[in-house]
């Protein structure tokens, strides 16, 4: 009885951690064909037991085997169709679930996910866990319009993109539309985003686009419209007081023809004031100039008829003298 005791005795911290060591994950999932998806495997790390081993294996209708093991020397896809598609986390103990990528419908199956722990008295304990994954094709959503930036009001000059959003089973084509009078609408783009590099006031209108995949009849999801605004902007600043500007003082792009008229006017009634100015001016002297010069003429000859006197005076005069 004592060696039985003590064999108890030794042998409950390993039946309690083996309690611990429990798997946790989901029963069933339903993967969408062409994306991808998470198998669930995890447990709580135990101190003195170490991961050994890691393996998901698969059963399908008609096949199985070792989809990824993970041991002492890395990590290994052993199924040709899996590698490059799956994957488990390195570096986060406890999370050993499976992220698969670009599902295919054959991917569905009963896939386990299998811990093996070493203990400190190397003694081994292993788990096991299964899941369910069926792999469906799900027709596009009602897509949905985002803006890349809030609002859809913007100045004339701006950039601005926006992005179609449907979910579904890829691959998802995109198209957009702008309504145009008459109903009828005008195709813009065949991708997801429809993005303008300035803006100009005649791009205001209204918007919508449409989502579509090969799931069933492939029908036509439509979006809701949106308008879009663009306001055109004056090509003058803004006059303020005290460095506030007030957007009613504004002058716009008709002011300035009516700027210009006046300064050239202005401009030309100098100009022809000038003119006229030069012109009395120039009269004036022209008219001063012949009186002065009669004036010096008769000056001259009074000078010449006073010398002419003096070396032939006359009898009258010679008796007075």
């Amino acid at each position: 009885m004592g060696m039985l005791a003590r064999a108890a005795v030794l042998m409950s911290p390993l039946l309690f951690c083996n309690a611990l060591l429990d798997l946790t994950g989901l029963n069933e999932i339903k993967g969408v064909w062409k994306g991808s998806t998470t198998l669930p495997c995890a447990y709580v790390p135990v101190k003195d037991f170490v991961q050994q081993t890691l393996m998901w294996t698969v059963v399908h209708d008609q096949s199985s085997g070792t989809v990824f093991r993970r041991d002492g020397s890395g990590d290994h896809i052993l199924l040709s169709e899996y590698r490059g598609r799956v994957s488990v986390l390195k570096d986060a103990p406890g999370n050993v679930s499976l992220h698969i990528l670009n599902l295919e419908i054959s991917d569905r199956g009963a896939y386990t996910c299998q811990v093996t722990w070493r203990a400190s008295n190397n003694s081994l304990i292993a788990k096991d866990i299964t899941t369910k994954v069926e792999v469906v094709k799900v027709a596009a959503t009602k897509p949905v319009i985002r803006a890349s930036e809030p609002g859809l009001t913007f100045p004339a000059g701006a950039g601005t993109s926006l992005t179609c959003v449907a979910s579904g089973s890829p691959p998802i084509s995109y198209r957009w539309f702008r309504s145009t009078p008459g109903g009828k609408a005008l195709l813009l783009s065949s991708q997801a985003e429809l993005a303008w590099d300035s803006l100009r006031p005649s791009d205001t209108g209204k918007y919508y686009c449409e989502a579509e995949n090969r799931v069933g009849a492939g029908a036509v999801q439509q979006s809701d419209a949106v308008e879009l605004t663009v306001r055109d902007l004056p090509t003058t600043g803004v006059t303020s007081e005290n460095g506030v500007g007030y957007p009613e003082k504004n002058y716009t792009t008709q002011n300035v023809p009516r700027t210009r008229l006046s300064l050239y006017l202005i401009v030309l009634i100098a100009l022809v004031c000038s003119a006229v100015v030069f012109l009395i001016t120039f009269l004036i002297v022209c008219i001063r100039k012949p009186k002065e010069a009669i004036a010096r003429e008769q000056q001259l000859l009074q000078g010449v008829k006073v010398r002419v006197i003096m070396r032939n005076p006359s009898p009258s005069l010679r008796t007075t003298m």
